[in-house]
């Protein structure tokens, strides 16, 4: 997959670095030449950049572009301006970096719904849920096990835990589900908050739009999301 990460600092250098590493395409863009040096080795193209200057932003390639992430952490201001701008410009998929409570209520006032908290959030969990299709997000106990919030594969709604076989089928184990709610935040804004079932059983069933919470080896979550 095509990644376009902006802001090189430690959160989004490293996530860039990891990204490449694992087999993807990563530009990473940042206005301040140090940085874009730094990571030039490391990953498939750095470009020096201002990406509050929306004509020097039409020269990426946004259109071919998977995901951009914007991940400017010192400057709040520059952040919500460059989330502005890509939500303008229709990126296909935008994950953006909040760095206090009340960033992230505008962040999501404009409609972001992937927001990134790096303090929280390491970037090898970033990375993993962008490389395996429908993570929501992971927790890593080892290199090989971890526990996986996963959109529900449309081949499962409508199924029970046990119909479905998670044990049998691909040694996992399903924790509970989680499903959305829509709240209204600070501004009056509606936003989407998860609300967990409870610990999941044979009989629980699954349904459209839920969220799998699995326990299990990397390889077999990726299969059920892949078959």
């Amino acid at each position: 997959m095509k990644y376009i990460i902006i802001g090189l600092g430690n959160f989004g250098a490293s996530l860039a670095v990891k990204l490449t590493k694992i087999g993807h395409e990563v530009i990473g863009v940042d206005n301040d030449m140090s940085k874009v040096e730094a990571v030039k080795e490391d990953i498939t193209h750095s470009i020096c950049l201002d990406c509050t200057d929306a004509h020097a932003v039409n020269h990426l390639p946004l259109n071919d572009t998977d995901a951009v992430l914007v991940c400017i952490g010192e400057d709040q201001g520059a952040n919500v301006m460059v989330t502005a701008m890509m939500r303008k410009m229709k990126v296909k998929r935008l994950i953006s970096r909040a760095i206090s409570p009340l960033h992230q209520t505008i962040l999501e006032a404009m409609g972001v719904d992937e927001i990134v908290h790096p303090e929280e959030e390491s970037a090898s969990r970033w990375a993993k849920r962008l490389n395996i299709q429908g993570v929501v997000d992971s927790f890593e106990l080892t290199e090989e096990y971890s526990i996986v919030e996963a959109k529900v594969p449309e081949k499962f709604i409508g199924q029970t835990v046990l119909e479905i076989g998670f044990k049998k089928k691909y040694d996992v184990v399903v924790l509970t589900t989680i499903k959305k709610e829509i709240k209204k935040n600070l501004l009056g804004a509606n936003t989407t908050v998860n609300k967990i079932q409870g610990v999941a059983s044979s009989k629980t069933l699954i349904e459209k739009d839920d969220i799998l919470v699995m326990y299990g080896h990397v390889d077999n979550i990726e299969k059920i999301l892949e078959d």
